[in-house]
């Protein structure tokens, strides 16, 4: 956890100077350029920017942060907006004001998309904020079934499935219309099932789950695969249909449904929503085969040879993507 010390502040405003502590008098004059000619509003400038920058580097977050706040929006130079934003984010962590924090790290991101440094820190503090909130819940409401529901998430991601799937149906016996539960515990029963195991338990949990949640696009999507699974195109495709429709932006169930339709051998009906996927995941080379075949089948020659080639591009990309990636990992 980020710490910062609070530094020294103003004792007294009077007129147009300040009464400060010597520690932070020059910095103060800096910042407080402007506000007479304009009452209390301050007026920001590179300079003043800098010199808050300055102050946090040099442990004075408290000082620094209603300058930088105010600054930040009116910052025109980049690379200074940058800089302004990042002290910002590390004084508002230090101090605990999430909002802050989490306002500027989203802006961060917007207009420095891929900089590890933000992607470094914004990845520490909403883990550290996600701690935080957890601890509250367990602290202020222990016997809520969203702290027990917390509780077996956390043995869930360790594997411990029994013991979580014991809370889970604890919550159940109080709560039965609780939503997201039975998915749980369909996802701790396939877990434990492995790849080749039998399905049926968890697939009674899925569908108690589209009873409790008729909206849960996720439950419908397993249901899906299950049915895919077991060639039953049918129940696979209905299920899939369903999931694209609760969910407009699930890209996956518009592929699994493509293919579900391919498979029966339905292979106009497959086009649209194999279209449908490769817009929305252009780079995916799978999308691009399965769309490939279904022209093909169509009788579409011209556009399955576009396709095929559009796979093999993005499968040559994503194969220097991978070697790139295995040169630059630790060994």
């Amino acid at each position: 956890m980020l710490q910062f010390k609070s530094g020294i502040h103003l004792s007294h405003r009077a007129g147009c100077g300040f009464i400060a502590y010597p520690v932070t008098l020059m910095v103060f004059a800096v910042l407080a350029r402007g506000v007479c000619a304009q009452g209390t509003k301050t007026v920001s400038s590179p300079s003043s920017t800098e010199q808050a920058i300055k102050l946090v580097e040099s442990g004075h977050c408290k000082e620094a942060l209603p300058a930088l706040k105010q600054a930040l929006p009116h910052l025109t130079d980049k690379q200074l907006k940058y800089h302004a934003a990042m002290a910002l984010v590390r004084c508002a962590m230090g101090l605990g004001e999430d909002q802050t924090a989490v306002d500027t790290l989203f802006l961060l991101r917007r207009q420095f998309p891929g900089d590890p440094e933000v992607l470094y820190i914004a990845t520490h503090y909403l883990s550290q904020l996600g701690d935080r909130m957890s601890q509250e819940l367990e602290t202020k409401a222990p016997s809520s079934f969203q702290a027990r529901k917390l509780q077996a998430e956390a043995l869930e991601s360790q594997g411990k499935y029994d013991e979580a799937a014991v809370i889970y149906r604890k919550i159940l016996e109080g709560n039965p219309h609780t939503a997201g539960i039975h998915y749980r515990l369909g996802q701790i029963l396939l877990a434990k099932a492995g790849p080749s195991g039998p399905t049926a338990e968890a697939k009674v949990e899925f569908q108690k789950e589209t009873e409790v949640d008729p909206m849960n696009a996720a439950a419908e999507f397993v249901l899906g695969e299950l049915a895919r699974r077991s060639a039953q195109w049918d129940e696979a495709i209905a299920h899939f249909t369903r999931a694209s429709r609760l969910d407009v932006g699930f890209s996956e169930a518009y592929l699994a449904l493509g293919m579900s339709l391919t498979s029966s051998g339905k292979f106009a009906e497959s086009i649209a929503p194999l279209e449908r996927y490769t817009a929305m995941q252009p780079e995916d080379p799978a999308g691009h085969y399965q769309l490939a075949l279904a022209y093909s089948r169509t009788g579409n020659r011209e556009a399955s040879s576009k396709q095929i080639a559009l796979q093999r591009e993005m499968a040559g990309k994503q194969q220097q993507t991978d070697t790139v990636e295995g040169h630059a990992a630790p060994r």
